[in-house]
């Protein structure tokens, strides 16, 4: 490998370990190379990323990130978990640990309407970590139980970071929210599995409830709850139907969103949008400039040709497709602690990609596979979003909510192999787009 792209390596690790935020470590580790080893003056490395950066940002399905995250903002301060919650609990409260079970359907539900498994944690977690506790659940539990089922809303759609991949990878952001949808689930129910195997051995939720199911509940909760659900049958039937593009189909969503918080649910004031469009454009602009300077980095990456030398690397260890995708799952694990979701794709889509296609793997497929990779990352610190907001919402430490998240941790990681060796659980409905 070419000295330079080991020097952008140790110079983004070094950033990283200085708390430097990862945009500005990929900036500066990107400037320092092409100062240093390329020998380019100020001004033409200057130019030369500010070029790749608005070629990174100039791209029309880009303009459904900063609706969808508006749109969830709003979504998550309108009353919408509470009203999941009440839904949730009309299918499955009633059963023995039901409440873990209820938790994580309205982690499922709620991240698949937000797209933001941050959100879903903040927003489930505060009402069902307390109510969990107060049943006789283990509270750290609760708060693992919340982190890993918040990331499902990821591959469920809409997903804002399905809409990254599609970008990166130049593949149908239609397909892709599709393609999650089984995936989604999948993991969802290895997570029920999991916390119902934990609440027969330690006895949460026995005696909990005397209720009984109730069909009028559950009609009574999904009118309640069916202008939430709604929004993702107008989202995706829309685009299904060709009716509207993604991109359009997050306007509509914003446009649903404030109708309903704002008019319906009357939960959201007029005075509260400042702070929520504050809060959406700081997320934007985030997501924004982590893809226009990680398109930067991906330039100087590929100029160097560090996608053919990773897929010589890889393919002299095997030929077998299964087996490379298991090799690079242990390596996305790994980046996955240290690296936000984002980034994370922005970078090693245009790496791995081509290795995988060479073998005869989907691009949909390997998305799908990246992010569910991905989404156990936002579980694991150093750099856990999801189990710092988790430990923050049900005030505990990471240290208390390791233990009991190693168990949730492994169904992630099977439902993980079974969508990598499985790859029509991907690509069936995906075909429908």
């Amino acid at each position: 490998m070419d000295i330079s792209v080991w020097m952008m390596i140790l110079a983004f690790f070094a950033l990283l370990v200085l708390r430097v935020p990862i945009a500005i470590a990929i900036g500066l580790s990107t400037a320092l190379v092409m100062l240093t080893v390329e020998t380019m003056a100020p001004s033409d490395v200057a130019s030369t990323i500010s070029i790749k950066f608005a070629a990174g940002v100039e791209s029309f399905p880009l303009l459904a990130i900063p609706f969808f995250v508006l749109s969830g903002a709003l979504m998550g301060e309108g009353g919408m978990a509470r009203r999941l919650i009440r839904l949730a609990k009309s299918f499955v409260g009633w059963i023995p640990g039901g409440l873990a079970y209820v938790n994580t359907l309205t982690c499922m539900m709620f991240g698949s309407i937000s797209g933001s498994a941050a959100a879903a944690v903040s927003s489930v977690g505060g009402f069902m970590i307390p109510e969990m506790e107060k049943a006789g659940y283990d509270k750290d539990f609760s708060v693992a139980l919340t982190t890993t089922a918040a990331t499902t809303g990821l591959l469920i759609p809409p997903s804002n970071v399905m809409v990254v991949y599609s970008l990166s990878a130049q593949v149908s952001v239609a397909a892709m929210f599709l393609a999650g949808v089984l995936p989604g689930i999948l993991t969802g129910l290895a997570l029920i599995a999991a916390s119902a195997l934990i609440c027969s051995i330690k006895g949460y939720g026995r005696g909990a409830s005397t209720e009984r199911f109730k069909f009028s509940e559950v009609i009574a909760a999904f009118k309640d709850a069916g202008l939430s659900l709604i929004l993702v049958v107008i989202i995706m039937g829309g685009i299904l139907s060709g009716t509207f593009s993604p991109t359009e189909s997050s306007a509509i969503a914003v446009l649903y969103s404030f109708i309903i918080a704002v008019f319906v649910y009357k939960e959201v004031k007029l005075a509260d949008m400042q702070k929520i469009l504050l809060g959406s454009a700081i997320t934007t602009a985030v997501v924004m400039f982590l893809v226009g300077i990680s398109n930067a980095m991906g330039w100087v990456l590929t100029f160097k040709n560090i996608p053919q030398e990773i897929s010589i690397a890889l393919t002299s260890l095997s030929t077998n497709k299964i087996v490379i995708l298991l090799i690079i799952n242990a390596m996305l694990l790994i980046v996955g602690t240290f690296m936000d979701m984002t980034p994370a794709v922005l970078i090693f889509t245009p790496i791995l990609l081509p290795v995988v296609k060479e073998l005869g793997v989907d691009p949909i497929h390997f998305g799908i596979i990246m992010i569910a990779n991905l989404c156990i990352g936002l579980c694991t610190p150093p750099v856990g979003t999801c189990l710092f907001i988790g430990c923050s919402v049900g005030k505990t430490t990471i240290t208390k909510v390791v233990k009991p998240l190693l168990p949730l941790f492994l169904a992630m990681i099977i439902s993980l192999v079974i969508i990598t060796i499985w790859p029509e659980l991907s690509t069936w409905l995906a075909k429908f787009a």
